[in-house]
């Protein structure tokens, strides 16, 4: 069985056991965090919600948060003395799939 679940602006294919990376959320680490925006929930019978699955949910075990690698953000402007050098790094959460309940 599989979930479309939708998460940080983003749609994610998600199967039970799976461990997935998302934008950061707020539970704390080793706490369950329940998606409860699903989009679509497959396997035998194909569930495609409008917009959401009713009464679908997807839970998830926080494994850990981190950031990212630094991404380099560099403007430039030719002839003009412009230069801007900004860095970023993203921050993300680490979670393992527990159960997908219709």
């Amino acid at each position: 069985m599989y979930a479309v679940i939708e998460t940080g602006g983003k749609q994610v294919r998600v199967t039970e056991g799976q461990e997935i990376y998302v934008e950061k959320v707020t539970t704390d680490v080793d706490k369950i965090h329940t998606f409860e925006r699903v989009l679509m929930v497959g396997g035998e019978k194909v569930i495609i919600g409008s917009p959401v699955v009713e009464g679908a949910k997807v839970t998830a075990k926080v494994i850990k948060h981190g950031r990212g690698k630094k991404i380099i953000v560099f403007k430039y402007k030719q002839r003009k003395k412009y230069r801007r050098k900004q860095g970023h790094r993203q921050s993300y959460t680490k979670l393992v799939i527990e159960s997908i309940v219709i």
